[in-house]
This record gives C-alpha cells, sequence and structure tokens, in this order.
C-alpha cells in the first residue's frame, strides 16, 4: 500500500523538468545537430528526453534525423491534435515534437501563441527528465519566448565574427529587455580546445563590460568529419559513430548537463512546466 501510494503521489506531483533551450542568434553554426546529439547522449546516460523543435516554420529536426512525422505543433495549435498524438520517437528512444516547414503562418506566431504552445506542455504526464529546445536562428519573437520560458540558454557559437556578434545580441535582447542573467556557452566547431576558450574569451570580453549576465563555458565540439559523415546519413553522430572526437564531447557535455540543478521558478508564469515548478 505504501509503494502505491508513492507510485500515485509521484504522479499527481512529478519532478520538475529541466528545460535548456539551445540558441544562436545566427544561424549555420551547426545548433539542430548540438540539440540533437545533446539530446540523445542524454538519453544513453539513461535520462528521458524530450526534443522539441521550435523552429516554427522551418522546420529540421526531423529531416536531419530523417523521421516522417504525420502531424506537428501546427496541428496541435489548430486543435486537430493533442501534444501527445503529435510526440514521435527518435534515435535511443527519445521524445520528438516536430514542427512544420514552410509554414508562414507558423513562423509568424503571435507572442500570446506561443505562450500557448508552452503552456500545453504542462499537462504533459510523461515522466520527462529533460525538455531540450532547438530553437529558430535569429533573434525572432519564438526565440525570445522560448529562451524566457526554459531554465537554462545553451549559447551556441562557432569561430566566426558574425556569430560572436549575432550571440552577443542574443544575450543582450535577453537580459536587458527579458531579465536572463546566465547563460551557458558552447564553442562549436572548433579545431581544438584553445580555440574554443579564444573564442569563449571574445564573447565574454564584450559582455563583461556592457551587461550585467554570467556566463559559464561548458566546452567544445570539435571540427569531426565523423560528424559531418554522420549528417549526410541522416544519422546522430553519438550513435553512429560513438568514437569519434565529436561524439566523445557530446558526452562530456551531457555529463555536465546532468549536474546543472533544476532552475527554481522564477516567478514569471511564463514557464515550460511551470505548475510542477511550483509545486516544487
Amino acid at each position: 500500500m505504501e509503494q502505491q501510494a508513492a507510485r500515485l503521489s509521484d504522479d499527481l506531483n512529478p519532478d520538475p523538468v529541466k528545460v535548456i533551450a539551445v540558441a544562436s542568434g545566427k544561424g549555420g553554426v551547426g545548433k539542430t545537430n548540438v540539440s540533437i546529439n545533446l539530446a540523445v547522449s542524454l538519453a544513453n546516460r539513461g535520462s528521458k528526453v524530450m526534443l522539441m523543435d521550435a523552429d516554427l516554420g522551418l522546420a529540421n529536426v526531423a529531416v536531419v534525423l530523417g523521421l516522417q512525422p504525420k502531424l506537428n505543433l501546427a496541428d496541435v495549435l489548430n486543435g486537430n491534435s493533442t501534444l501527445e498524438e503529435i510526440i514521435i520517437k527518435g534515435p535511443s528512444d527519445i521524445l520528438v515534437v516536430p514542427a512544420s516547414s514552410g509554414d508562414q503562418h507558423m513562423a509568424g506566431l503571435s507572442e500570446a501563441e506561443h505562450a500557448g504552445l508552452i503552456r500545453v506542455f504542462s499537462d504533459l504526464n510523461t515522466g520527462l527528465d529533460t525538455l531540450i529546445i532547438d530553437t529558430a536562428a535569429g533573434i525572432t519573437d519564438s526565440v525570445v519566448s522560448f529562451s524566457r520560458a526554459a531554465s537554462e540558454v545553451l549559447v551556441v557559437v562557432c569561430d566566426e565574427p558574425a556569430s560572436v556578434t549575432d550571440a552577443y545580441a542574443l544575450i543582450k535582447v535577453l537580459n536587458r529587455d527579458h531579465g536572463v542573467t546566465r547563460f551557458r556557452i558552447l564553442a562549436n566547431m572548433v579545431e581544438s580546445m584553445t580555440q574554443g576558450s579564444e573564442l569563449f574569451g571574445k564573447l565574454l570580453k564584450v559582455t563583461s563590460r556592457f551587461l550585467d549576465v554570467t556566463l559559464d563555458y561548458v566546452g567544445i565540439i570539435p571540427m569531426d568529419e565523423y560528424l559531418r559523415k554522420a549528417v549526410q546519413k541522416q544519422w546522430c553522430v553519438v550513435n553512429a559513430f560513438p568514437r569519434s572526437r565529436s561524439a566523445n564531447a557530446f558526452g562530456k557535455l551531457a555529463a555536465a548537463v546532468d549536474r546543472w540543478p533544476v532552475a527554481e521558478s522564477s516567478g514569471g508564469s511564463l514557464e515550460f512546466f511551470f505548475e510542477r515548478l511550483v509545486r516544487t
């Protein structure tokens, strides 16, 4: 009876979910590959992970993974499906929330519609540990909404001036306009640890001068031919080539993410799984 009561309590009061928005400011820095391989790496470590494609009008998570969803977030927004009905399984049993591609309306949703999508997640009964949000490129309303509603913002940068500039612009908007004060920084597609540290130093120099934020450097994903091969075959590199440099780096990143505490509710109502945070 005690065990049954404990299970019932867990069902009625699920643990809070670690929500990570993966953002970049600039497109073309490998953000979607980071989102996918981090999700699979966490699942391989035993976590129950959901990956949301939040590039609502130009979705590509399903394409990169070779999945063919019949339904997507547009069906949820239109009231034709529930969130549970559109979820599909990806590699290592990650749960994928697909979005639509080539849908101009979805690309230009209002702030209220973004809030509605975020609140839908609170009704999920799936016992998730982590939700990873692959945001769109740029500093669109959707990027801001989903990043604000996450407990962590992981900013992906590569060693290009435009990438550093756009990452700073994203951090500036989220900090000055929306009060986000902590960001995790990942250097992607770099040749060495030294190059990654130097890239982080460039971003830290400008943010420390003009913004009141904390940047946490979480390491690098190296340039890797095996990652390119995996993308071409619509595989995730951590499963296709588990001994590659990039797969090893994703494993280290996942281990670090597992140690991140689940952030407490900030007190705002626009948060993923808000009820679970408040209950905790």
